[in-house]
């Protein structure tokens, strides 16, 4: 499974990008916004830390519109993917940049036949919001289970599952069961993953023992 940061914010992409953990970056406008900075600028600067695809988002909502803004986008790195609504017009222009050869992530999928849409125009992920369903008492982990059930019905589709809107180590526990190919993460959510008490319980009664052992390595 690919693991992705959901942030904006470089400090904490290279922080995690230093653990070799990290394999791409979502970003979106909200993130964009709570930066305070450029978002050219931004999408730029995390291109350059990461080597895996990072999401930047089109703000358009026509197919027109779409296209100039991901002409602008697509031109600032290689690894740049486009990030498109799931409408309409955000499928044509999905279908285009694939056709294209441009990787591209078809954002705010609440259902499956959704999913299916998706991948049908092509798109390199499609990212179904787990969070926001259980925030209106749905169950989004079942979506998650309902595309990996209907990709795996057919090879052909190249989709991959990006799991967004991820709250806590159990959402990505249940998503990774389930094959889908990608997480992304808030990064208080990332860092949740290495912790466990008797970890932490282990390593004191190891370090109170080699202190008693008056032993050093170097």
């Amino acid at each position: 499974m690919k693991f992705f940061v959901d942030t904006a914010d470089t400090a904490e992409i290279k922080s995690l990008a230093a653990s070799g953990l990290l394999d791409g970056v979502t970003t979106n406008p909200s993130l964009v916004a709570k930066s305070g900075r450029n978002f050219i600028e931004v999408i730029r600067e995390i291109c350059g830390i990461v080597e895996g695809p990072v999401s930047a988002e089109v703000a358009a909502l026509d197919y027109e519109g779409m296209m100039r803004e991901a002409a602008v986008l697509k031109a600032i790195a290689s690894n740049v993917t486009i990030k498109l609504p799931l409408t309409p017009d955000g499928l044509r222009a999905c279908k285009t940049l694939s056709g294209e050869g441009v990787m591209t992530n078809v954002t705010l999928c609440f259902s499956a036949v959704q999913a299916l849409l998706a991948a049908k125009a092509g798109a390199t992920f499609v990212s179904p919001f787990i969070g926001r369903l259980d925030d209106i008492g749905q169950d989004g982990l079942s979506l998650i289970g309902d595309i990996m059930t209907i990709y795996g019905n057919y090879p052909s589709l190249r989709t991959e599952v990006l799991a967004a809107s991820v709250r806590h180590p159990v959402h990505l526990l249940e998503v990774a069961k389930m094959g889908a190919h990608v997480a992304t993460l808030p990064p208080n959510v990332l860092r949740m993953l290495y912790n466990h008490p008797l970890t932490d319980k282990g390593l004191e009664g190891f370090l109170a023992d080699w202190k008693k052992s008056g032993q050093t390595i170097a």
